[in-house]
């Protein structure tokens, strides 16, 4: 039997971005262990059963299958959210969406509407951090909705709802004070498309048209008839559309239009308040 250090200096991962942290949580998992009992126990041997098992997640993720697929769960905000296929991988370029939501309106009673929720990530970390807003969360897959309701019930999260929605479609007559939205962005045909984690990940939750802004384009023109006079629209883009998300906010009569820069340095949130005459 190999000890927990042998396992880990010896995982070979040489596509992945971060292999010591993937081989780290891949035989954590197959442990049923946390990461910081690896760093205190090194020396420990790994039965046959987790060393099986960690030799067959091993060779998923050579294959480049995402690390959070094969354990069936991601961290994104405070929370630890079960993953499917079928949704988005949340990411922690997204948490900035989430800050700036908070620091846009007080922590008194609000209701809130996150856009194609997939995980239901967005929606619930806001929920988690402000228990006087009501969150609604929708999208247009049926299994993304069901896969949030059974975070937001785990985290026993109860002024968070989902619903399936293309969009706004099944929102007629309701109004929110904040509406967020991280939804798809990448052009048809980008080669990033074939790269990486998402090979794996479903292309209606990341393509959207030729330049990549169609589904923005529609949330945009469709959101003032959903936002309380004062509200806030915040999206997520690519970081090379600030200044064509910028200029749709404008034309469509948004005010106090902007964009914040994540740690990258890359403009990957703009926003804009729209006023009813």
């Amino acid at each position: 039997m190999a000890t927990i250090e042998a396992l880990l200096n010896t995982a070979e991962l040489p596509d992945s971005p971060t292999p010591r942290l993937d081989a780290e949580l891949l035989l954590a998992h197959a442990l049923g262990k946390s990461r910081s009992y690896l760093h205190t126990w090194p020396e420990r041997e790994v039965a046959a059963e987790p060393g099986a098992r960690f030799a067959a997640d091993l060779t998923r993720r050579q294959a480049g299958e995402p690390v959070a697929h094969i354990l069936g769960r991601q961290g994104f905000w405070s929370l630890e959210l079960d993953v499917a296929a079928h949704t988005l991988i949340p990411r922690p370029d997204t948490e900035l969406l989430v800050e700036s939501a908070l620091a846009l309106i007080a922590a008194t009673p609000a209701a809130v509407l996150d856009l194609g929720t997939g995980t239901g990530a967005i929606a619930l970390a806001l929920a988690s951090e402000r228990p006087a807003w009501q969150v609604s969360g929708v999208d247009r897959v049926a299994e993304a909705v069901a896969l949030a309701e059974r975070n937001r019930a785990r985290l026993k999260l109860a002024n968070a709802h989902f619903c399936e929605s293309h969009w706004f479609a099944a929102l007629a007559g309701q109004r929110y004070q904040l509406i967020v939205s991280n939804p798809p962005y990448i052009a048809a045909g980008d080669h990033h498309l074939g790269e990486g984690d998402l090979r794996f990940e479903p292309s209606s939750a990341l393509v959207a048209g030729v330049d990549g802004l169609d589904d923005i384009r529609l949330i945009i023109e469709q959101a003032p008839a959903y936002l309380d006079s004062g509200g806030w629209l915040l999206l997520e883009h690519g970081f090379d559309q600030a200044a064509a998300v910028r200029g749709l906010l404008a034309a469509r009569g948004f005010s106090a239009v902007q964009s914040r820069r994540d740690l990258g340095g890359h403009e990957r949130i703009s926003l804009g308040r729209y006023h009813h005459e």
